[in-house]
């Protein structure tokens, strides 16, 4: 280049240039993909432009349905590839009409799959508007599987702005939700379809106290996001403790009883 001369042999050994933009690189900083050389930012518009998105790839929120609950879903499939063709086929019964209700991402923790991401979704939209059974059939029909992987998840988003109209309302509405969950633990472990050794892996639980506000002190205090209920993020406290479906009514259910349990712990003064 202009500013880096170099010999033949020094650029062959070393050096290389984008495919993309023909930036020059030394091999060592270069990203290839199927042995074609990318520079940092145009791997990321090349990962970003396939229908298996990079694990950190997080779009600006599309918001579905009428009403202040939203859910966003993270449903893990495995066993069958983590295949471009077969993340399209699932994006393209999705999304039409202009509307992008999933996308697809890499996932570290599958052996041999993908992670299916919608867009916060109202409860109604999951059930009425959003295609789940003719994606969850074409998951099937590509040879996925999810509860019988014994690595999959399902996981669930709820907006913290639907628990309280101020940050003080969300922490009681949220230590409420961690009684809940403490108080019919045995119940919400039958109902998660995972064993116990696996929930204490990915979905743990924060242990019993004697009140909402003791709970979520102590879950401030053990912050993590691998607990039954993260409040790692900012916007939306996970639902993390549920095993994977390919079964439209099971998915369905865990969205409804989501609800009702988010709906008892705003309403009521106790649990």
């Amino acid at each position: 280049t202009d500013t880096i001369p170099l010999c033949e042999r020094c650029y062959e050994n070393y050096y290389t240039n984008c495919s993309r933009c023909g930036r020059l690189l030394r091999e060592s900083d270069a990203y290839f993909e199927d042995d074609t050389p990318y520079c940092d930012d145009c791997h990321a518009e090349y990962r970003n432009s396939k229908p298996i998105r990079d694990y950190y790839y997080k779009p600006a929120p599309i918001f579905y349905g009428e009403g202040n609950r939203f859910m966003g879903v993270e449903l893990e499939i495995d066993g069958a590839g983590e295949r471009d063709d077969y993340a399209a086929m699932l994006t393209n019964l999705a999304n039409f009409n202009g509307l992008e209700h999933i996308y697809c991402k890499h996932d570290g923790s599958l052996d041999d799959g993908i992670e299916i991401v919608t867009h916060p979704m109202t409860l109604a939209y999951h059930q009425q508007e959003m295609p789940w059974g003719g994606v969850l059939e074409k998951a099937r029909d590509l040879d996925y599987i999810s509860h019988q992987a014994g690595t999959c998840g399902l996981h669930v988003h709820v907006n913290r702005s639907s628990l309280g109209d101020t940050l003080e309302r969300q922490e009681v509405t949220i230590s409420r939700i961690l009684y809940f969950v403490e108080q019919h633990w045995n119940e919400l472990l039958k109902f998660s379809r995972r064993s116990e050794s696996a929930m204490n892996r990915w979905a743990a639980r924060y242990g019993y106290e004697s009140s909402p506000k003791k709970l979520l002190d102590k879950a401030k205090e053990r912050y993590g996001r691998y607990s039954a209920v993260n409040l790692c993020n900012h916007h939306t406290i996970e639902f993390r403790m549920f095993r994977g479906t390919l079964k439209l009514n099971t998915l369905l259910a865990t969205l409804q009883m989501l609800n009702h349990i988010c709906d008892v712990a705003f309403s009521l003064s106790h649990v």
